[in-house]
């Protein structure tokens, strides 16, 4: 059916016709979302709410603008209105038996920070971008900038995505947030110069290896034979020297391939011991965490996402059991 037929269709109510319409577009609201919010429930509650605006106001829709336009300007807004109105989910007490950890480098900012699976990625960061996008879109999912994002100011944070990411050019912007475009250019400038603050420098960084590639996979068996057997010289010989570890939606963050160890070795010393599945999150090898116990049931206690540079890793995050779920991983492991 021909989109003009679908258009006329939906105005006049048909559901279905809605749905074929914006459906192509599903995947990719839900990535902007979620590099607005950091959360992925977060990202779907505001990816509902969208369809629902659009669905309700499509009579209304006059096509000045492309249907892929109009409903990132309503993804945007309501991605707006939930980082102004709603309570960020609170830290984290550390809660890990018998375990004490050495004293964070600092306390983490973005505890609502939630992976993104590379499952949902398909089909979503492969739509035609704009000529003025500044990056490339794997990066732009990645843990590292979708954190640093978050603490920019709203309109900062939305004005910089849908320019250096998504491409739209700046009188698209303006016309999507109500605004002009000198105050689009202005906040550009300061959202830029806020994120170059906020990113860790990678100037002298060697690049990741390719995505699922032999150097990668190698990588990420050293780390699973490292932490499953608890070979901390092992681990650490993984490690950059200035590797960074987080842990949302617990505060703690170490930097620096010594306190990392340290903090490894409190897990190790306390004799637990995991076993390691592997998923990819964020464009990112990952790991679902399974924790042996007497009675042989391996228990999910979180997700390891890595961030790795040249042939070493050079951030680690954790995240909490909740996450499992999204990554079709069960809660818990039968005995082997």
């Amino acid at each position: 059916m021909v989109t003009g037929d679908l258009m006329s269709q939906a105005r006049a109510g048909d559901g279905e016709a809605f749905r074929e319409l914006t459906e192509p577009y599903r995947r990719e609201l839900q990535v902007h979302c979620y590099r607005m919010l950091g959360s992925l429930q977060d990202a779907e509650d505001a990816l509902q709410d969208t369809l629902l605006a659009a669905w309700q106001g499509f009579a209304r829709f006059e096509g000045r603008a492309s249907l892929r336009t109009w409903l990132y300007r309503i993804a945007t807004n309501r991605c707006l209105n939930a980082r102004r109105s709603a309570g960020r989910r609170k830290a984290k007490e550390w809660d890990v038996p018998n375990v004490e950890p050495p004293e964070p480098t600092r306390l983490g900012e973005v505890v609502w920070l939630e992976p993104y699976p590379d499952a949902l990625l398909e089909g979503a960061i492969d739509a035609p971008l704009g000529p003025e996008a500044r990056y490339e879109q794997t990066e732009s999912i990645s843990l590292a900038f979708v954190t640093a994002l978050q603490v920019l100011p709203p309109r900062q944070l939305a004005v910089l995505i849908l320019r250096d990411v998504l491409g739209f050019h700046a009188g698209e912007v303006a016309e999507m947030l109500d605004s002009s475009v000198e105050s689009v250019k202005s906040a550009l400038k300061r959202a830029r110069a806020g994120l170059q603050q906020r990113r860790p420098t990678t100037d002298d960084r060697e690049p990741p290896p390719a995505c699922e590639s032999p150097s990668e996979d190698a990588i990420a068996a050293k780390f699973v034979r490292a932490w499953e057997s608890a070979d901390l010289d092992a681990l650490v010989a993984l490690l950059t020297d200035d590797v960074f570890m987080s842990m949302p939606p617990m505060p703690f963050e170490y930097q620096g391939r010594d306190v990392v160890a340290r903090f490894c070795a409190s897990i190790f010393r306390a004799g637990r011991r995991f076993d390691l599945i592997p998923t990819r999150a964020n464009g990112q090898p990952a790991f679902g965490a399974y924790l042996r116990a007497p009675t042989g049931i391996r228990h999910g206690t979180g997700l390891y996402v890595l961030t790795l540079t040249g042939d070493r890793i050079c951030a680690m995050t954790r995240f909490d059991n909740s996450v499992l779920p999204w990554f079709g991983l069960p809660r818990s492991l039968p005995s082997r």
